[in-house]
């Protein structure tokens, strides 16, 4: 699986979607997987199922 970049575009509940920066697809998945700090407008670097705020 390679790496991924994505923007956390909305946050509902326990959920946040995330929008993939270089194909536009969203996906969603459990907030407490995000880092400590994430929030709206946060880029999430995803690799091996690790995610990271990325700068």
């Amino acid at each position: 699986m390679e790496p991924k970049d994505y923007i956390v575009s909305r946050i509902e509940g326990e959920y946040a979607y995330l929008t993939d920066i270089n194909s536009g697809n969203e996906v969603f998945i459990a907030l407490a997987l995000l880092p400590q700090g994430a929030d709206v407008g946060s880029k999430i670097h995803e690799e091996m199922f690790e995610y990271t705020i990325a700068d």
